[in-house]
């Protein structure tokens, strides 16, 4: 009975899995992060999924395998496996990954306190603190993050019309904000989220074409982000994003985050420098700021970073066999 083996340190970002693949993946080829990822879709996709859904994982299951880099001015590459896919770019996935890999001697940085990363969205610069042995905090500066667009409309059954900003922040965001219909996210269950969503989601994705600005090869969108008030007096924002097919982030979400911060700063409300803490469905937090403008084709953008902390659950060696009815994987319909 043929058997895959798979080593496995998992841990959670601000209460949000990530689950690392320290052993057992595949070689990929490719001159980028990106072309390697296609290689993975092509042939390995099965190992994203039989790790990352049922009965192994869950619908909000989130992993990572390290590689060595592309680039020469990075330390490690990341693959990013979710349930959703795998996306070009993951914060709270990316702030758990560095953690584990620092922890367990995954890594040696060239220059402590600094790992700068090769993802397929472009390189991210992970800063970190250490106390002994632990991983205090991670802070991201991430890929560039714009506003996309505005005033996108959809009509959802049992919420009527929305009207909503899409911006990019390593991954494509529908921004919904309070409105008639949606009056704030006190207002919505998990199951109205996950009832929500994936409707707007493919509405969206029917009746718009989003691409990215500067690379075609990032397009469509992934991700429904549903904000409201604070409830933590440290927090300008509260959020829960919507993945995948039933996954509700449990951080405040690292690409979100970013995604709203760039919209916030093509409104004015933010400026180079300032910080926005974004507060999540459970209460987390992540300490986000505006470092930097810059440009993403012709759009405005900005260069923003997101700080959070992980912590390591367990080690796991997971096996997936040839012959199992289940080895890649299922989610509930």
């Amino acid at each position: 009975m043929a058997r895959h083996t798979f080593s496995c340190i998992d841990a959670h970002t601000c209460g949000n899995p990530v689950r690392l693949v320290s052993g057992g993946a595949p070689l990929l080829t490719g001159a980028t992060m990106m072309e390697r990822r296609a290689h993975f879709l092509r042939e390995y996709d099965w190992i994203r999924t039989g790790l990352m859904f049922e009965p192994r994982g869950h619908d909000a299951m989130s992993g990572s395998i390290l590689y060595p880099p592309t680039r020469p001015d990075c330390d490690i590459a990341i693959l990013f496996i979710e349930t959703s896919g795998c996306l070009p770019m993951c914060g709270h996935g990316t702030i758990g990954t560095v953690t584990v890999a620092l922890e367990h001697g995954l890594v040696r940085p060239r220059e402590p306190g600094l790992l700068r990363l090769d993802t397929p969205a472009g390189v991210v610069e992970a800063r970190y603190t250490q106390n002994g042995d632990k991983i205090t905090s991670v802070r991201l500066r991430n890929v560039p993050a714009y506003l996309h667009g505005t005033g996108y409309q959809v009509e959802v059954p049992g919420l009527g019309p929305l009207t909503f900003d899409i911006a990019y922040g390593g991954n494509f965001y529908a921004i919904i904000e309070p409105q008639p219909g949606y009056a704030d996210l006190d207002a919505l269950s998990v199951m109205d989220i996950q009832s929500f969503s994936p409707q707007i989601r493919a509405l969206v994705n029917e009746r718009y074409e989003i691409i990215h600005k500067a690379d075609p090869r990032l397009r469509g969108l992934s991700h429904v982000m549903w904000t409201g008030k604070p409830r933590d007096a440290l927090a300008q924002g509260r959020n829960a994003v919507f993945y995948g097919e039933r996954g509700v982030d449990r951080s405040p979400c690292g690409t979100g985050t970013s995604a709203r911060m760039a919209q916030l700063a093509a409104r004015g409300a933010l400026a180079p420098g300032d910080a926005f803490v974004h507060e999540s469905i459970i209460g987390s937090l992540f300490h986000g700021r505006v470092e930097e403008a810059t440009t993403v084709g012709d759009s405005p953008a900005i260069i923003p970073s997101v700080e959070g902390s992980a912590w390591v659950t367990g080690l796991n060696t997971l096996f997936l066999y040839d012959e199992e009815p289940y080895s890649q994987g299922f989610l509930l319909p």
